[in-house]
């Protein structure tokens, strides 16, 4: 409407003035007539000055400054005023229109219409108006793009299949084919999504360096009436059989605000969970947490959806899909108590049932004795680990009743170091000795712990004893880890519902970064902490007798809070430990003849890189075909090795990445990843017109949508490059000069005639 406008008044399009340069063509005959206009004026001026009459020096000022407008205006008009642009010659240069091939032009977001009905009508090769413009008036080269770039021959053979935009490599494959042409620019069809991983700035530049601009036309609806979409989901690569899982989904919506919906998870088909959830405000995204168990071993891939709505535009997003490998293994775990108490019991017992974690308990009975219990053989720890490699053989590590000064130096240095190198986790119980109380302060152990020792609060003479009720924080209420019932509402009305337990431990700050979990009824002392610690995780929990959770008068016989609990804190602890080899795939799908990136890090048993090993992936194919990639040392990194493979088939790869030095296995690990279409051309799928201007604006092209298409022809005929002729477009004829010609002239009579000067 304004560009009609526009041209109405102005005889021109705004692109015209803004591609043209202002020049004046006069001729003799001007000057002459020029001087006539000046003398009138200059004898109008003189006129007014004197005319006395009724008049007010005000009015001779008013229709003097009228007066010489008009003339003003007249003069401008004699210097012929014109626009001096650069016109593309017709049928002299080449143009490339690059076609978008991709799944998302196939969305129906405009009346009923997909994006892919307005190529076929404006491109068809017998009927496209547009195709046929371009044609008139450009050589065409036409391009379709999805992930890869291709030359066609018609829009007819455009199958919009394509499972990945790729924008910047379609605009480079394009420039290089038109390199030695003139060309006068590049039009893109598209509805704006590019999810490639390089950077579109890489494809602009030699763009803005040749001259050339890209024209881009923007397909769909910026904004979708009707549609859900589950945006994110947050899962682990990895689990432990029958973990149970929380997991964060964010599902967006546009059109259905406070409608109830189902989220329902799937494990390959069979419904492990469900959750109602109130659809937020329009546009609003909201998390929703769900919980399910991960009870079959193996890579299992699970789904998470919410059923289609009525007249929703786009259904595809609704669903989103997470490779998930639970793990049938069982993971050591050193518990290492100072002194006999009933902790060690209740805590073995919790754990019993459980086949995936290993409780190994050293118990100091007396001065040098020792007492063991689940450890694999005779000469398993005979004493409390001396050497780095022994250590590091467990995943977690429990430090009970035992005093500082045990240690010896290097011992304490190597417990940090159990954390913070080889990642593993740590958990200090509560105990007089312990903390502060069994002399941790400034030992390296102390800056591991995520809570503040005070050693003013150790008194010789008296001891510190509370007895409390334990309650979540905001973090607790929702942490896996402390999660001991079915729902979190369930879970929080359950920890207000156990007995009191005791501390012996006056432990009242969290170090910043740490996170507190649980806290005592009156909020003052920590209960449960946590903090990340290099590469692994440390945790404070001064509590002597979580015992009386299980044994108290007030539980059950067949209550299960202490187990769960103490289960669950125990395979969060050991979440995420690495081995000495971990194997790891970026993405866990990627598209067919896609390269994938291998990557491994490889320590020896003292967990310290190792970059002279040798390191081979196993991959087995959908076919239970065996490849053997061997991987080398990147040298960016200390231990780090890589590799690519570009899969030829599509379904379910498993990669085993093995480590030798010296004909030794240091030790392996397996990961997975799926070869399937993707679906992300479905997820914010609207029209994304911020991308397309940019790319245009710094190209020096112009973009457009499907109403506004119809000046494209023009428009790289004036902005395009290539072999062009220079023309001289008339100014003084506008419309808009006559316009305000005539505004002076009845605006001097009206104003006589106001004044009575008529």
């Amino acid at each position: 409407m304004f560009e009609s406008l526009f041209e109405f008044f102005f005889k021109y399009r705004p692109i015209v003035f803004g591609e043209g340069d202002l020049a004046f063509r006069p001729t003799t005959a001007t000057y002459v007539a020029a001087v006539a206009v000046l003398a009138v004026g200059v004898v109008s001026f003189r006129t007014y000055l004197q005319v006395r009459a009724n008049s007010r020096p005000v009015d001779r000022a008013v229709l003097i400054g009228i007066r010489l407008t008009i003339l003003a205006l007249l003069l401008l008009c004699l210097f012929r005023p014109v626009l001096v642009l650069s016109q593309v010659v017709a049928q002299q240069n080449f143009l490339g229109v690059l076609i978008d091939d991709s799944r998302s032009m196939q969305i129906a977001d405009r009346d009923g219409e997909t994006r892919a009905d307005f190529v076929t009508q404006q491109f068809n090769a017998a009927e496209g108006p547009l195709l046929a413009a371009l044609a008139d008036r450009f050589a065409l080269r036409l391009f379709s793009f999805s992930s890869s770039t291709d030359r066609i021959e018609a829009v007819a053979d455009v199958t919009y299949d394509g499972t990945q935009t790729h924008l910047g490599q379609a605009l480079t494959r394009a420039h290089e084919e038109l390199a030695g042409v003139p060309l006068s620019g590049l039009v893109v069809v598209s509805d704006g999504a590019d999810n490639a991983d390089d950077p579109l700035a890489d494809a602009l530049l030699p763009l803005q360096a040749a001259g050339v601009p890209v024209f881009t036309v923007g397909l769909g609806r910026e904004e979708y009436s009707r549609d859900i979409q589950l945006s994110r989901v947050d899962t682990p690569r990895s689990v432990l059989k029958g973990a149970s899982l929380v997991v964060d989904v964010v599902v967006a919506q546009t059109g259905y605000r406070g409608e109830n919906v189902t989220l329902q998870v799937e494990d390959e088909g069979r419904i492990v969970a469900d959750e109602d959830v109130t659809l937020p405000a329009d546009g609003e995204p909201t998390t929703v947490r769900v919980r399910f168990t991960a009870a079959d071993a193996g890579p299992r891939l699970f789904s998470f959806r919410i059923a289609p709505r009525p007249d929703e535009m786009v259904t595809q997003n609704n669903v989103r899909n997470a490779l998930i490998v639970v793990e049938d293994k069982r993971e050591k775990i050193l518990y290492f108590e100072g002194e006999p108490r009933w902790e060690v019991k209740f805590l073995r017992r919790a754990v019993a049932d459980d086949e995936n974690l290993q409780l190994a308990v050293l118990q100091r009975t007396a001065e040098n004795k020792y007492m063991r219990m689940g450890v694999e053989d005779a000469e398993d720890l005979l004493e409390f680990p001396r050497t780095r490699e022994e250590l590091f053989s467990y995943r977690a590590l429990i430090l009970g009743g035992i005093e500082a000064n045990h240690f010896t130096p290097d011992q304490l240095r190597m417990i940090a170091d159990f954390v913070s190198e080889r990642g593993g986790g740590l958990l200090m119980l509560g105990s007089q000795r312990s903390y502060a109380e069994g002399g941790y302060s400034g030992t390296p152990v102390a800056d591991v712990l995520p809570v503040v020792l005070d050693e003013s609060a150790v008194d010789g003479e008296s001891s510190f004893f509370v007895e409390t009720e334990v309650k979540p924080t905001r973090a607790g209420a929702t942490h896996p880890a402390t999660q001991i019932a079915d729902t979190e509402e369930a879970s929080g009305a359950r920890w207000l519902e156990l007995p009191p337990i005791t501390l012996v431990n006056a432990i009242g700050e969290v170090k910043p970064g740490a996170t507190e979990l649980l806290t005592s009824a009156d909020e003052s002392l920590v209960v449960l902490a946590f903090q990340r610690y290099g590469a692994g995780k440390a945790l404070a929990f001064p509590v002597q007798d979580s015992w009386m959770w299980q044994m108290h008068a007030d539980i059950p016989v067949d209550d299960q809070t202490h187990e769960i609990l103490w289960r669950r804190l125990l395979r969060w602890m050991v979440d995420g430990v690495p081995d000495q080899v971990v194997a790891e795939v970026p993405k866990d799908r990627v598209e067919l003849d896609e390269t994938v990136s291998l990557d491994a890090e490889v320590d020896d048993a003292n967990y310290e890189e190792i970059n002279t090993s040798q390191v081979s992936a196993w991959i087995t194919d959908p076919d239970e075909e065996l490849i053997e990639v061997p991987m080398d040392w990147t040298a960016d990194r200390d231990g780090e090795y890589s590799s690519n493979f570009t899969p030829s088939k599509e379904g379910l790869y498993e990669v085993r990445v093995e480590a030798t030095s010296d004909d030794d296995l240091l030790g392996s690990d397996t990961a997975f990843f799926r070869v399937a279409p993707s679906d992300s051309e479905y997820y914010d799928s609207t029209m994304r017109a911020p991308l397309l201007e940019r790319v245009a604006d710094e190209t020096g092209g112009r973009f457009y949508t499907s109403d506004t298409v119809d000046s494209l022809v023009d428009d790289i005929q004036t902005v395009g490059g290539g072999v062009t002729v220079v023309e001289e477009r008339d100014l003084w004829d506008m419309p808009a000069l006559l316009l305000l010609f005539f505004i002076l002239v009845l605006g001097e009579w009206g104003y006589r005639r106001s004044r009575g000067l008529a």
